[in-house]
């Protein structure tokens, strides 16, 4: 029996799921969560009371959070990318790096998305600017850490990576990523050349109005 997804295309935490689920051919149903499809909704919160997405689903056995999916995927389903290594060491600098990428990139880039969502009179400048200090600090921070990687855990593609590609391309367009940034800049651009990520940015295109930023054109 194949997998159902209930995800967005639009949203980061469904592209770490997706970007794993097609780099190891594992034949799922996609439940888009779209006002479009307005099946799926009720369907997702029967599953999960919280009604947050990506969920998965496997037997009718639902599993929430998008690390945790990526790690029952690769306990349950398996394919060829092993996204968290055996060795004790490199699978914790993996997870170390997937809770960077989600809780220091990932957070503060909707730090900044949130605000613009709020009717203006209850817009916070300073919420603002502490969000992308916060992401200048951590693009530093990561610019050190990715000077002689290719990927950023462990020698490999790994879960860290599935984080990172979404994280690291909407923050770009909350808060550009400085140019004398090389490393940084030039890991971007690797994940978004790899055909799991285009095809997760390709996916999203439809939605891009959705950002409430408004979506620039160089993506």
């Amino acid at each position: 029996m194949r997998v159902e997804l209930f995800a967005h295309p639009f949203s980061s935490y469904c592209w770490k799921v997706l970007i794993p689920l097609w780099e190891n051919g594992i034949p799922f149903d996609y439940r888009n969560v779209d006002p479009a499809f307005p099946e799926n909704g009720p369907e997702l919160v029967r599953h999960w009371p919280l009604g947050k997405f990506p969920l998965l689903v496997d037997r009718g056995r639902p599993v929430a959070e998008s690390s945790v999916i990526i790690e029952y995927l690769q306990l349950h389903h398996p394919g060829p990318v092993r996204l968290i290594p055996n060795d004790n060491d490199a699978a914790l600098e993996v997870r170390f790096m997937d809770r960077v990428f989600d809780n220091h990139v990932m957070a503060n880039m909707q730090r900044v998305v949130n605000d613009a969502l709020r009717p203006p009179e209850r817009r916070d400048a300073v919420e603002v600017e502490q969000a992308k200090a916060a992401l200048e600090r951590v693009y530093r921070w990561l610019e050190s850490w990715m000077e002689s990687r290719e990927w950023a855990a462990a020698g490999r593609f790994s879960l860290a990576d599935c984080a990172a590609a979404p994280a690291l391309f909407y923050a770009d367009w909350v808060h550009p990523i400085a140019p004398e940034l090389t490393a940084l800049k030039a890991y971007r651009a690797r994940l978004l050349a790899r055909p799991s990520v285009a095809r997760a940015v390709d996916e999203a295109r439809p939605y891009r109005s959705y950002f409430p930023l408004g979506a620039p054109d160089r993506d």
